[in-house]
């Protein structure tokens, strides 16, 4: 667990680095059969913006963590990028597809935690 939560840390430094924002910790372990332990939500202001986090995320986890994501998929479109870490999936939306999405309340039985931007 305490590499898990290292990840989420990597993860969400990742989208700060890159001025992500609205960041938002899904905390999904007490749940049983959830596809994975964490859910880091957050938005870029662009699909350029959305494209550069999602990098960012990539990056800084494999240099601080020496883990490449499982998958990845949304990068066609750049409005919503899913990065598949095994315990932990980032997901990076433009505004307007975390609004219709509410990826959030997809999971009411989590402890959900919102981190406040850096700037």
């Amino acid at each position: 667990m305490k590499e898990t939560k290292e990840l989420v840390k990597k993860v969400i430094e990742g989208i700060q680095e890159k001025k992500g924002n609205n960041i938002t910790v899904v905390d999904m372990t007490k749940i049983k059969d959830a596809m994975c332990n964490y859910f880091v939500i957050c938005q870029g202001g662009s699909n350029t913006h959305v494209a550069a986090i999602a990098d960012s995320v990539v990056e800084h986890v494999k240099k601080n963590l020496g883990e490449k994501p499982l998958a990845q998929d949304g990068r066609t479109n750049m409005e919503w990028v899913a990065i598949d870490h095994g315990a932990v999936m980032t997901h990076v939306f433009v505004p307007q597809s975390r609004i219709y999405y509410n990826l959030e309340q997809l999971w009411n039985d989590a402890r959900i935690t919102h981190i406040e931007d850096i700037f």
